[in-house]
């Protein structure tokens, strides 16, 4: 099958959204697919004003045509950007079939950077986006029910995995505690509700985003690590003791899966993601209070947290994927007259 992915997130970005795809796209092609992702480096763009990691394409009369060009039998969207949305117009016109998903809770994210914008205009927008779609796939049951409490609607459960060929298990944990943050260092994430906390050993960061410098510059003594992959990533996780999930805004947490397939236990606060993928006193703590999760986290077995990672993986996730675009109901992208 020829399968069209058009995502505004893609290397060298690197969040949640990236990893998923390069796993799926890996997965795809493993099982004898032809898969094309159009992303920001097929195009011109310019940086997000507010976040320069994030570009925005601007020749955006171009997807159309690199749409058409490939033929695909099916195409997804992935992200609610530019790309998406010129994607979704072009798809929309012809009357043709398509998916999309929803990986992050934008409204969410909008109203921590911008509190005065209401989360029911954040919400409307993913309701514009995603209303011709024929499947908005999520992560998972939780996420479904609350997306539906807000109107979207056709919402199918896509899970994701891991890999637990590089996110290799380590069940020796280190002498002295390490509390270990992964992900972007941007507002949402709540990363102060981790750094304030008074516990024992050290604490360490890996990853980068706009608000390195600010909390680099209040948190001298945490060490502020900067992006690691692959090896490396799985290092800081093996090293750790604890990892910290600060956030309460996301719609997963692959860190915690990636966490959990090294040994790795995590700390968290009891709310979507933490609560879908950890198993509460086996592999995660989750509490109001982070510390009392993050010691408690401390007295987990390394050895189950790796067993239930490895229940996950990410060809498990490609599979769910093909069967949830035969199901899609139209004429699809390929069919399309060349014009």
């Amino acid at each position: 099958m020829r399968i069209l992915i058009v995502s505004d997130a893609w290397t060298p970005q690197v969040n949640g959204v990236v990893t998923s795809l390069q796993a799926l796209i890996a997965e795809l092609h493993g099982l004898g697919h032809q898969v094309k992702l159009l992303s920001p480096n097929d195009f011109r763009s310019v940086p997000c004003p507010t976040y320069p990691e994030i570009p925005l394409v601007w020749n955006l009369w171009r997807v159309g045509p690199a749409i058409r060009d490939f033929r695909p039998d099916c195409v997804h969207l992935a992200t609610e950007g530019p790309l998406g949305w010129a994607a979704r117009r072009w798809l929309v016109r012809r009357g043709l079939a398509f998916s999309t998903a929803i990986h992050t809770r934008f409204p969410e994210y909008v109203h921590t950077r911008w509190p005065r914008v209401p989360l029911a205009w954040g919400y409307a927008f993913l309701r514009a986006f995603h209303r011709p779609s024929q499947a908005v796939l999520v992560s998972t049951e939780r996420m479904r029910e609350a997306f539906a409490g807000w109107g979207l609607r056709r919402l199918q459960l896509w899970r994701k995995g891991v890999d637990c060929r590089l996110f290799s298990a380590h069940l020796q944990a280190p002498e002295t505690p390490v509390f270990l943050y992964v992900g972007r260092l941007a507002a949402e994430k709540n990363i102060q509700a981790f750094l304030d906390l008074d516990l024992p050993g050290c604490k360490q960061v890996v990853g980068d985003g706009p608000e390195r410098a600010a909390l680099q510059a209040a948190y001298p003594d945490v060490a502020f690590l900067g992006y690691r992959h692959g090896a490396e990533l799985a290092a800081a996780y093996q090293q750790a003791s604890v990892l910290v999930f600060p956030s309460r805004t996301d719609t997963y947490g692959l860190v915690m899966l990636e966490a959990l397939a090294c040994g790795t236990p995590v700390a968290a606060f009891p709310v979507p993601g933490p609560l879908d993928v950890l198993q509460a006193g086996v592999s995660g703590v989750m509490d109001e209070d982070l510390r009392q999760a993050c010691l408690g986290a401390l007295a987990l077995s390394r050895a189950d947290c790796v067993a239930q990672a490895q229940r996950q993986s990410w060809r498990a996730c490609a599979l769910e994927f093909l069967a949830l675009q035969s199901q899609l109901d139209g004429e699809p992208a390929g069919q399309a007259a060349l014009t």
